[in-house]
C-alpha cells in the first residue's frame, strides 16, 4: 500500500515538474520572440550608416 502511494506521488511530481519546465521554455521562446521583434524594428529604423545601437 505505502509502495502505491509513493508511486503515484511520485508520478503526479514528474508530471508537475514537466509542466512548470514547459510552461516556463514557452514563456521563454515568447520572450526571445519579442526581443528579436524589436532588434529587427531598431535596425530596420536605423538603416542608415553607423552604430544604431549604444553599447
Amino acid at each position: 500500500m505505502a509502495a502505491t502511494m509513493f508511486l503515484i506521488l511520485a508520478i503526479l511530481l514528474l508530471a508537475i515538474i514537466f509542466g512548470a519546465v514547459g510552461f516556463t521554455v514557452h514563456f521563454l521562446w515568447i520572450i526571445a520572440a519579442v526581443i528579436l521583434v524589436l532588434w529587427l524594428l531598431g535596425f530596420a529604423a536605423h538603416s542608415g550608416g553607423g552604430r544604431w545601437y549604444r553599447w
